[in-house]
């Protein structure tokens, strides 16, 4: 199996060279670059050509938002993990709409970014926890958006998909939900991404929010 190449950004060194060095305690992964800032993550990027970007929210020179925008806007891009300190930041959901594939805190622990780092380069988003379901629903209430356009060309069936991508759902569980194959699920979910013009499952997730298709629960 191919190592899962990881370009790790953060302004502060101390966060920056521990992620680094707990990344390449594993056989499967590789640290191929490190930036300070948000120009330097764009510049590491397009040399190293990475799977995977931690990429902070907060930094220097160029933000991690316009970072994210401008390395997943290019041909053949990394997937991209916001580091956030807060639970609740909105400029996470930025960068979720931007094109990031999910977020983690920076207190979390080492297995779960390990894990974390392997299902977004496996081409899933980080979704399942509560809190980025929250997230997403909370900052989509306070600033709605127009419903995507092509919205209406999705079938009954695609949109409950839909509806199962946003609650958190993995294929396997939306299959088991729907009584159908995995095959079956992973056909509709592209066929969903591609009618919307979205990149992955995390902006399917902010795209079922902001159309009002899915209203926060309470508890989330």
């Amino acid at each position: 199996m191919n190592s899962v190449r990881v370009v790790v950004a953060d302004d502060q060194e101390i966060v920056r060279a521990g992620f680094a060095a707990l990344l390449g305690t594993q056989p499967d992964l590789t640290v191929v670059g490190t930036a300070g800032d948000g120009a330097e993550a764009v510049r590491v990027c397009r040399d190293t050509t990475p799977d995977v970007v931690l990429m902070d929210v907060r930094m220097p020179a160029m933000d991690g938002i316009e970072a994210t925008r401008v390395i997943t806007g290019g041909a053949h891009p990394p997937r991209v993990l916001m580091l956030t300190t807060f639970d609740l930041d909105e400029h996470v959901y930025d960068a979720l709409v931007a094109g990031a594939s999910g977020f983690l805190l920076k207190d979390v622990t080492a297995e779960r970014l390990f894990d974390a780092v392997r299902v977004v380069a496996a081409g899933e988003a980080l979704l399942a926890p509560s809190v980025t379901r929250r997230l997403i629903g909370e900052f989509a209430r306070l600033r709605p958006r127009p419903a995507p356009p092509r919205l209406s060309e999705l079938t009954p069936r695609e949109v409950d998909v839909l509806k199962l991508i946003a609650a958190g759902l993995s294929n396997g569980e939306i299959a088991a939900r729907l009584v159908v194959g995995e095959e079956t699920v992973k056909t509709h979910v592209s066929r969903v991404l591609h009618k919307l013009a979205l990149r992955d499952r995390a902006q399917a997730v902010a795209v079922a929010y902001e159309s009002g298709l899915v209203v926060p629960r309470a508890e989330e």
